[in-house]
């Protein structure tokens, strides 16, 4: 209602202002008008706008010497042909005439000027207020144009009251599709809403996304800018600058040069130009002056194919210009109407006088001065547009056609009210030249665009049809075959703020546009992945990544595996010495009651045996996938047979030790020691000690199947969690007490009899055993791959092996190749030889001279 009131009160003063015009008792030229029994209007720009700021309220003047517009002069050109031609049928309007009324709306005030006469009442220059328009009839029954989106908001405005029927042939801002604001508005064009989806398709085909936006001030360019602006940026294109060409724009003002300077600072090859012809043609004048050259235009349709644009001085090397178009159509006939127009014998116009038809803008002197040779030429552009008028003209003829009830072969020849041939025109279906004339619920038109591309390689101006857009949805279809780009090697301009990353880098936003980024490399285990590509993704427990990856690849799952070459010298070895073990007790047994044996230890080699096959057989688990049985045993049990054959290693030494030197000088001691059992005693709780410490170390660190992910990023290791646990290393600091405690006996044994003296070799094996766990330890800090089993099993089998060799490998040597070493006689004599060194009188430890220390030597264990 608002709305409505605000309608009638500048209906009042647009009439106000038409009375002190003296508007009144005017006349028309006869070109401009044809009586019928329903008149059409036509608003036409048939001269260019006059740029003079208006001193007095007085209409335009359009007929101007040099301002004819051949482009509005097809329009009218076409109105009359079509209405002539459907006059002419006998099908679609049979015993009806069409009239109509043309006006030239050169300016704002001709266009309301115009608006105002169609509106008034037949026969007079009035127009009713009424608060009731149901049976308002005006001069015409529909208007036909203008062209200029602006113009059209004001003629919409003031007809929609009155819901006159408004068809504009080229208005396509996206404003005048609004029903409740301008509900008789209709157009045979598309709404800007499709071609600013076109652009942006466009754009999103060629990778460009760092753009200029200008437009034109008014209904056509501001909401098809702000339209581009919010749909590009949706779809990730950013907008460097943007901004509007005023309508008082001039060449070289300060507005223009600030344009030049910021478009030329924003570094963007292509730059969208979403501008009516006028402004387009001051904007590309400024281009030509500022030098900008090198860029990508992309032209909307009102100056795709316009040569008023293209006649611009210069404008050739300004570089290559792509443009949203109508698609082309043909008037048949029109060109030969014009033609014919041009032929007729038309009378010298009157003079004009004061409230003469001149003042109504119904006059083209140039119109009626043509000749056939001098009659504007009808290129592709001004044609396809001019169908457009005919399409409307069309349009309005098929809405009388179903208003009056002509399909029965006869029209009725009623009043017709303005608000009922709306009614029916939105209904029109209709095929016009093989093209189906439509309207959609907003009043808009079906038809697609021609994507097009300007073309100089000829000494003219002409333009190539590289593709076409068609809805809905919208979809572009482009033969990029057939563009000719400005650089040199023909190959599509970049337009970018930032170029693409590498694969698998991210892209870090600089500012405040998302175009404009640093690339970094994504890190180790993590992924780019293609659809975000600001953020790095983490990969999964099971994969991994390099850096700068674009992908996550499995992990390798590894461990020291039965298959491989280290596996297999490894096990050969460790079988071997089981073999040497379990041949060596088999040789001890056989030689038992051998002063060798004996002295070694007796049946207590068999232990020491046993416990190094223990350790031995434990070797076994570091092969394969690791299971909780193998983890629980594998290092546990090496560490208890280690501890037992150190601490019978340990008290062996000592034994020695006791019998050779304190068993005279601490009798008592030594009594205690042999009638206890001492050395039976110790290896018990040694070896029940190491025992508690495994127990512990099971029970509360237990060593459990893991799979490792951290320490490689691209493996995954299967192993036990033991090495680093607190009772693994309590277990291995109890051997290693129990070594320095076995070295420190050897050493204090080392003047024994030879026999006797084993502290060369003992130093040896503890020695070797010390160095394979430093160096297993040393690597393990640096190294934690998957062949680390295989150097913790190569310490474990260097300290079995040493422990063999150094202490058994001697006697085996001296029962097999040294048998007259191994007899009573030659240990007596290396007992003596000891004694008689040491200046002893009675032989060492129990054995009487009278036994000649035969017990004594055999019985030492």
């Amino acid at each position: 209602m608002l709305l409505q009131t605000a309608h009638l009160v500048g209906l009042q003063l647009c009439i106000s202002c038409c009375w002190a015009y003296s508007c009144h008792n005017t006349e028309s030229s006869p070109d401009f008008s044809l009586p019928g029994d329903y008149l059409l209007a036509g608003l036409f720009p048939l001269h260019a706008e006059c740029l003079q700021v208006r001193r007095r309220p007085e209409v335009t003047l359009c007929d101007r010497p040099g301002s004819f517009n051949g482009h509005g002069y097809h329009h009218f050109q076409t109105m009359r042909f079509a209405i002539e031609e459907i006059n002419n049928s006998t099908a679609l309007l049979p015993n009806v005439t069409l009239g109509y009324e043309l006006y030239d709306v050169c300016s704002e005030s001709a266009n309301v000027y115009a608006t105002l006469r169609v509106l008034s009442v037949p026969g007079t220059n009035h127009i009713e207020i009424q608060g009731n328009f149901l049976d308002y009839v005006p001069k015409v029954v529909a208007v036909i144009g203008p062209e200029d989106s602006n113009r059209v908001a004001t003629t919409a405005a003031l007809l929609s009251p009155y819901l006159v029927p408004l068809i504009s042939y080229s208005a396509s801002s996206m404003t005048l599709g609004m029903k409740r604001k301008y509900p008789s508005f209709l157009r045979t064009v598309p709404s800007d809403k499709h071609q600013v989806e076109t652009m942006v398709l466009l754009l999103q085909r060629f990778g460009w996304v760092w753009i200029s936006l200008i437009g034109s001030e008014g209904d056509y360019g501001e909401p098809a800018v702000q339209a581009l602006n919010d749909k590009a940026t949706k779809q990730g294109i950013c907008i460097a600058f943007k901004d509007l060409v005023p309508f008082s724009a001039q060449v070289g003002d300060k507005k223009m040069q600030s344009i030049m300077r910021h478009l030329a600072q924003a570094r963007t090859t292509v730059v969208v130009v979403f501008s009516n012809r006028e402004s387009a043609r001051v904007f590309f004048e400024s281009v030509v002056l500022a030098n900008l050259t090198g860029k990508v235009w992309i032209a909307s349709e009102a100056w795709a194919i316009s040569r008023h644009i293209t006649g611009v001085p210069g404008i050739q090397g300004i570089g290559a210009v792509l443009g949203v178009a109508i698609q082309r159509r043909f008037v048949p006939g029109l060109e030969e109407y014009e033609e014919a127009y041009a032929w007729v014998d038309k009378r010298a116009p009157r003079p004009c006088t004061n409230g003469s038809w001149c003042s109504s803008n119904q006059l083209c002197r140039e119109c009626q001065a043509f000749v056939p040779h001098s009659i504007p030429r009808l290129a592709a552009f001004s044609m396809s547009s001019a169908y457009n008028t005919y399409r409307a003209v069309y349009a309005v003829a098929h809405g009388l056609h179903q208003l009056l009830g002509c399909t029965s072969g006869a029209c009725s020849r009623g009043r017709v009210h303005p608000w009922q041939l709306l009614e029916q025109i939105p209904k029109v279906n209709f095929l016009l030249h093989e093209d189906t004339v439509t309207f959609n619920d907003n009043g808009g038109s079906f038809s697609g665009y021609a994507i097009i591309a300007w073309d100089w390689s000829g000494p003219n101006w002409t333009f190539t049809v590289i593709g076409s857009s068609t809805w809905s949805p919208v979809q572009l279809d482009i033969n990029e075959t057939k563009i000719q780009w400005h650089r040199k090697d023909n190959q599509v301009p970049k337009s970018v703020c930032s170029s693409d990353c590498l694969e698998g880098h991210q892209q870090v936003v600089v500012g405040f546009q998302h175009c404009c980024f640093d690339c970094v490399p994504c890190e180790a285990g993590t992924f780019l992945n293609k659809s975000d590509l600001y953020s790095c993704q983490p990969c999964g427990k099971e994969e991994w990544a390099p850096e700068g990856s674009q992908t996550c690849f499995p992990r390798t799952v590894v461990c020291l595996a039965w298959h491989e070459r280290i596996s297999w010298v490894l096990l050969a070895a460790n079988s071997l010495l089981l073999l040497l073990l379990v041949g060596t007790a088999g040789l001890f047994a056989w030689h038992l009651d051998t002063p060798v044996v004996r002295s070694a230890g007796g049946q207590l080699c068999f232990l020491m045996l046993g416990s190094l096959a223990a350790g031995s057989c434990s070797l076994y688990g570091f092969f394969g996938e690791p299971t909780l049985p193998t983890c629980l045993l594998r290092q546990a049990l090496f560490a208890l047979g280690f501890a037992i054959f150190l601490s019978c290693l340990t008290v062996r030494s000592f034994q020695l030790v006791i019998i050779f030197k304190f068993s005279t000088k601490l009798p008592t001691f030594y009594r205690a020691w042999v009638q206890n059992h001492g050395a039976g005693l110790f290896v018990l709780i040694s070896s029940m000690t190491q025992l508690l410490i495994c127990l512990t170390w099971l029970a509360v660190w237990t060593p459990l199947p893991t799979r490792e992910y951290r320490r490689f990023p691209q493996l995954v290791m299967l192993e036990c969690t033991e090495v680093n646990s607190l009772g693994f290393l309590l277990a291995f600091a109890y051997n290693g007490l129990l070594s320095v405690s076995a070295f420190a006996c050897s050493y204090l044994g080392k003047d024994l009899p030879e026999n006797y003296n084993e502290a060369k070799c003992v130093t040896f094996c503890l020695l070797l055993n010390f160095v394979s766990w430093i160096a297993f330890f040393t690597v393990a800090s640096v190294y934690q791959g998957k062949y680390l089993p295989a150097v913790n099993m190569l310490a474990a089998l260097s300290s079995l092996s040493s422990g063999f060799s150094g202490y058994f490998l001697p006697k085996c040597y001296v029962i097999l190749c040294r048998p007259d070493l191994n007899s009573t006689e030659h240990f007596q004599a290396s007992i003596q030889d000891y004694t008689r060194r040491r200046g002893f009188t009675q032989p060492v430890g129990s054995c009487g001279a009278e036994r000649g220390g035969q017990d004594c030597k055999p019985s030492v264990a």
